[in-house]
């Protein structure tokens, strides 16, 4: 038979594929980053152009393209090419475009490819919208599915929507304990198919990325700040395998990117006080300023706030006994302290339980019972609670009002009163042993004075000027706000300095009358959102899970704007579906 055969050479393309490992949710939306379609193995082809076509194009919209130049000509990239074409992508560190459906479908450029219907570019478009029909796989077309069991299907997925979502938007656990990766993906032995689970996490990513794109949308292609563990709108946590500045910045690109957002458009970051973070040689900071002048670093405020109070905690030892005493309130959460108030065991010495829990009960009792940690506590409750500036006229006015305020509460809950004008005597030492001082100067300047001296002292190292005006628009400080404008040159011109002094007015006074502006509440933390996601009994979660819910349930309100025919849609498509809406 060899004598009637032709046989080909043996080329590098005849060689067997080699499996590829890849992760759907770590593929580059930056088509600048992509490998080819051809690198993977051609049985995961379609899973994952399915997986670029859920997500749609990447269209980067900046107020300034990168500026080029052909035949001494100067050409920039426009965000308004984006309508009307789907297929059209852009990255902006090579300022080259591509097209979506020709890297999707065999091609790399957009040189000449946009032709008639039977143009290669137009078949990769056809291809990429039969690809996402599912009524045309032959996996649907052997399965005939009568209009009850597609109504059917559609009643019951959307109930399941629905529970999806009301345990997102509470921080309830969708299996216990255990959320982890291989804990979501578990198989029915019988038909090796993977279950319930499974829909659970596609529709919970499914939420959360409807989630941020309504983000996005509500920014409108305007600028914007990042903060990196505490934020207004939560977009994401990312893994990082090593910390270094410039693993940071790209771990923060790569998120951007995939928001068809772009470092161009920072105007604004902030984080803690590391070197990696906010070094003036290789810091974070300074990675992203030397690629984008405008984006000026503001330490995050509540970082700030967490040193000095850490500092003053360490170095007054009073105030160290006082948040000691706190945590141990708080880690034991003693259950009968409130009984054995309200019923007066404390003046019997009546307690249940064994010997050590009786001597740790009273312990803390004693202490949180006197007229020292009431004073501490109302003394760190006002600091905490006001600025840089009301700190100081708290110090200059307001140790007698304190006085009155403590001994208020002693009455009220029947704790002894000290005589302000007695021996101040330390507790376990007799007054032969002690210095003599009165009770008004430990309180008033030992203690009062001190331990504000030492916050301002702290916020004044770390809080710098420009600090301070950057954060000023919370005050509504409009000569704050004119300066601030100053920073951005490029936004705001000599002329628009001048009009914004009327234009701030209008709105300072605009704001302060709307209810709805009144009826807004401090952002909450996600770090805070993210212990209450990941709680002891919940405390084993996937990256990719726990990111997922945690972006729903802080951003819980945007859920209202995304309805269920949109996310079924969308989980339709992400796979091909025997089940058909």
């Amino acid at each position: 038979m060899d004598k009637y055969l032709i046989r080909k050479p043996c080329t590098q393309d005849s060689s067997p594929q080699i499996r590829v490992n890849f992760n759907l949710e770590n593929l580059p939306s930056d088509p600048g980053l992509r490998q080819k379609i051809s690198f993977y193995h051609s049985n995961n082809h379609d899973e994952i152009r399915r997986h670029y076509l859920t997500k749609g194009p990447c269209q980067p919209v900046l107020n300034d393209f990168p500026l080029s130049y052909f035949s001494e000509k100067p050409h920039r990239f426009r965000s308004d090419w984006y309508i009307g074409r789907k297929w059209l992508e852009y990255n902006i560190d090579k300022d080259v475009a591509f097209c979506f459906y020709c890297y999707l479908f065999g091609r790399q450029d957009v040189d000449s490819h946009v032709g008639g219907v039977n143009s290669a570019h137009s078949q990769a478009i056809k291809n990429g919208e039969d690809l996402l029909k599912e009524k045309q796989h032959i996996q649907s077309v052997l399965v005939k599915q009568s209009n009850k069991y597609k109504h059917d299907y559609r009643v019951q997925l959307n109930v399941i929507v629905d529970c999806i979502r009301f345990l997102l938007c509470r921080g309830l656990a969708f299996r216990g304990h255990n959320e982890s990766q291989g804990s979501m993906l578990q198989t029915d032995p019988k038909n090796c198919k993977l279950t319930y689970p499974e829909i659970q996490k596609d529709i919970v990513n499914i939420i959360a990325s409807e989630t941020s794109k309504a983000i996005i949308k509500d920014l409108d292609n305007g600028f914007f700040s990042i903060l990196v563990d505490e934020s207004k709108r939560f977009f994401g946590i990312v893994y990082v395998a090593s910390t270094t500045a410039l693993s940071l910045k790209c771990a923060i690109k790569c998120l951007l990117c995939e928001h068809n957002l772009s470092l161009s458009n920072l105007r604004g970051q902030g984080y803690d006080r590391t070197s990696n973070m906010q070094g003036d040689i290789n810091g974070l900071k300074t990675l992203i300023l030397k690629e984008n002048k405008s984006a000026f670093y503001v330490h995050c405020f509540a970082h700030q706030l967490q040193l000095t109070l850490v500092a003053v905690a360490k170095n007054h030892i009073n105030i160290a006994e006082f948040f000691m005493w706190l945590m141990l309130f708080k880690i034991h959460n003693l259950p009968k302290l409130k009984k054995y108030l309200e019923n007066g065991v404390r003046r019997s010495g009546q307690e249940d339980g064994p010997s050590d829990q009786k001597v740790e009960t009273r312990s803390i009792m004693r202490s949180i019972l006197s007229f020292e940690f009431v004073f501490a506590l109302h003394l760190m409750k006002n600091i905490l609670r006001i600025t840089n500036k009301l700190l100081q006229v708290m110090r200059e006015d307001e140790c007698e009002s304190l006085l009155t305020e403590v001994s208020s509460f002693c009455t009220t809950h029947d704790i002894s009163i000290l005589n302000i004008d007695e021996t101040f005597v330390v507790s376990g030492r007799s007054r032969r042993n002690t210095q003599q001082k009165t009770n008004l100067h430990h309180y008033c300047v030992e203690l009062f004075y001190t331990v504000i001296n030492m916050q301002l002292q702290e916020l004044n190292n770390h809080f710098s000027e420009a600090n301070t005006d950057f954060n000023s628009f919370v005050a509504f400080d409009k000569e704050k706000l004119i300066r601030l404008a100053k920073f951005y040159p490029s936004n705001f011109l000599g002329t628009d300095i001048l009009a914004l002094d009327s234009q701030l007015q209008n709105y300072i006074f605009d704001m302060r009358s709307n209810d709805f502006f009144l009826e807004l509440q401090k952002v909450k933390r996600s770090f805070s959102a993210m212990k209450y996601i990941k709680n002891e009994l919940r405390n084993r979660m996937g990256d990719r899970w726990m990111n997922d819910c945690l972006i729903v349930y802080i951003e819980k309100y945007v859920i209202c704007s995304i309805d269920n025919e949109t996310i079924m849609q969308r989980f339709q498509n992400m796979k091909t579906r025997i089940r058909q809406l």
